[in-house]
């Protein structure tokens, strides 16, 4: 009995490669489209080309928008590349209105409001107690706190730090003022002008301005009963001066104390 010959059976084989290639191909050009700014006129006259020659655009799964995105060909495309542009800004402006810096603005402007309200209730008990030509109220430029500034030479002698008698009236009504304020930290501040201290007490002008901020203290505390909780005092000398020491009148303002009531509450 012959043997049957094996009958070859003809395959288009490449038909498979071919079309695998293409859209490979679809695929890397898509693909370098999204990664780059492309000029748009020339890409359409290459997608108007590929879909002229090899139909390959003639349907397709939903694009950005409305319309399909392989059917609509180059004006699909144009839209996404709108698409991405449009993302990059958004980040960019996600990035400008950062939420972070806008709680601290709300922070900057909540603090504000709190201490001009601070402010406005010092200077008015200031001028009940008719302290207004004894000190000066300010306001920080920070908004941190309020401050009543007291002459050194109404509180004390040339070179001392034991306060005047007639001292005591200006510190008893400024006592009363503060109690209001029992629930915020004070700092009280002495400051001297730049002339060297020539006395066996003091070692320096930073001793003097320290041993002032004290005595103040002090007296508040053993006198008018205030709180040494939130009181603290400090020495500055003559490092912040306020005007000119190369003026007699300068040097007057420079040598004084502050008390400074800050905004915020314990």
């Amino acid at each position: 009995m012959a043997k049957k010959e094996k009958q070859e059976i003809k395959t288009d084989g490449w038909k498979d490669t071919f079309s695998d290639l293409m859209n490979l191909l679809l695929c890397f050009f898509v693909l370098l489209f999204s990664m780059s700014t492309v000029d748009q006129v020339k890409y359409a006259e290459l997608v108007a080309s590929l879909s002229n020659s090899f139909s390959i655009f003639s349907g397709g799964a939903q694009a950005i928008g409305e319309g399909k995105l392989v059917s609509s060909g180059a004006t699909q495309l144009n839209n996404l590349d709108e698409y991405y542009s449009d993302m990059g800004k958004a980040a960019e402006s996600e990035n400008e209105d950062d939420p972070m810096s806008e709680f601290e603005k709300q922070q900057m402007e909540e603090k504000k409001e709190k201490t001009e309200e601070l402010y406005s209730d010092v200077v008015e008990k200031t001028e009940v107690n008719r302290l207004q030509d004894s000190l000066d109220v300010t306001m920080d430029e920070g908004y941190n706190y309020v401050m009543l500034s007291l002459s050194g030479a109404l509180l004390f002698q040339s070179g001392s730090a034991e306060i005047q008698p007639g001292a005591k009236y200006v510190l008893n009504r400024v006592a009363g003022i503060l109690a209001h304020y029992t629930d915020r930290r004070i700092k009280i501040e002495g400051h001297t002008d730049n002339v060297p201290i020539r006395n066996s007490n003091y070692d320096s002008n930073l001793w003097l301005s320290t041993a002032r901020a004290s005595k103040v203290l002090e007296y508040l505390v053993n006198n008018k009963n205030m709180k040494s909780k939130y009181l603290e005092a400090s020495g500055r000398g003559e490092a912040d001066p306020i005007a000119s020491n190369s003026t007699a009148e300068g040097r007057a303002k420079n040598r004084r104390v502050e008390i400074k009531i800050y905004s915020d509450t314990e």
